[in-house]
């Protein structure tokens, strides 16, 4: 029966995350706050009936968000909080993008994409990922917020997991809103940055800059790093970039920063790095619910990336004139890990 169980809950996947889609849009969790509240006043206040209000908070309490004490009262748990947009670590804006009906179009082609590789987005769009993202300003505002909420935990950690202290400039190519680097600047007052990304990318780092008292200590540069990336740095930091991108496009944006690299300088890349085998402890998978390698497929329909082994990095990093020096799980950030990267 355990087995049936696990299909059932993995068939109802989708389910789960539109009602996570519909609470956020709804600010169920925002209404409710830190107090018990009855669905009828929570409907009363999202502007819905009441009944298909109390449908959705016994939902979210199945799910682990709420809490119900008496019939139709209901509080929020340390989980369902993270869907309050007031909060600092909050993943409203993640949930948002995730359960967007853009990403998940592609979605529907996935068996497409594993029989021919092609990327799925592409043809039901008729443009690439980041192209559609170009021309959507209010959608482009939201994947940024999104991969700001998605980068906390690790701007948390990354600081202090290397040392940052023998290094006077780093560039975060690719670095969007700055949330990153603002982690690793904050952390080193001896150090300088450069925020380098697309106008895109870049639209939301002056404010994340002022926020954290950095705007004097860090520029901003627009730009390709198909083409380049800017001189003058002795270390430069990807979180999440390269994943995006198929092998030959990786080594472009290595050897692009291979180009700059001073002697003694050095190339961070914060991405997860795959076992060679699957995993196949129980444990393991509880604590990440397999989101790697639904994060990979999700590489393969809607950009033509993927995720990658440490035999994978090294390669690419080989080609672009790097050696891998060392690879270094993040634990309190899982699933990522720190690789370090220098010139040949």
């Amino acid at each position: 029966m355990a087995e049936r169980g696990l299909i059932v809950r993995l068939a109802f996947g989708s389910m789960a995350a539109q009602t996570l889609r519909a609470a956020v849009r709804l600010r169920v969790v925002e209404l409710i706050g830190d107090q018990q509240r009855r669905a009828g006043d929570v409907a009363a206040d999202a502007g819905t009936e009441t009944h298909p209000m109390l449908r959705l908070l016994r939902a979210l309490t199945g799910l682990g968000l709420l809490e119900e004490h008496t019939p139709g009262s209901f509080s929020v748990t340390p989980a369902g909080a993270l869907l309050d947009p007031r909060r600092p670590d909050s993943l409203t804006s993640f949930v948002r993008v995730f359960t967007e009906p853009v990403l998940i179009r592609a979605w529907e082609h996935l068996d497409g994409s594993v029989r021919t590789g092609d990327i799925a987005f592409d043809a039901v769009f008729g443009t690439d990922f980041f192209s559609h993202l170009a021309q959507d300003p209010d959608l482009s505002a939201q994947f940024n917020a999104a991969m700001s909420q998605a980068t906390g935990e690790t701007a948390a950690v990354l600081p202090y997991a290397f040392d940052f202290g023998r290094f006077s400039r780093v560039t975060d190519v690719g670095g969007g809103d700055g949330t990153l680097l603002a982690g690793v600047l904050a952390a080193h007052p001896g150090l300088t940055g450069v925020l380098y990304d697309t106008k895109e990318g870049l639209a939301q780092a002056p404010r994340t800059l002022e926020r954290h008292g950095l705007t004097e200590r860090c520029s901003l540069i627009a730009g390709d790093f198909f083409r380049s990336v800017p001189k003058g740095s002795d270390l430069y930091l990807m979180k999440s970039v390269l994943h995006d991108w198929a092998d030959a496009q990786v080594v472009t944006i290595l050897s692009h920063c291979r180009e700059v690299l001073p002697p003694g300088g050095r190339v961070l890349i914060v991405e997860p790095v795959l076992p060679e085998v699957v995993d196949s402890d129980a444990e393991a998978h509880a604590a990440d619910g397999g989101i790697t390698y639904l994060s990979d497929l999700n590489m393969l329909v809607n950009v033509g990336g993927r995720e990658r082994t440490r035999e994978d990095f090294e390669d690419v990093c080989h080609r672009a004139g790097l050696s891998l020096i060392s690879v270094t799980p993040l634990t309190e950030a899982a699933p990522f890990s720190l690789i370090e990267a220098a010139a040949d």
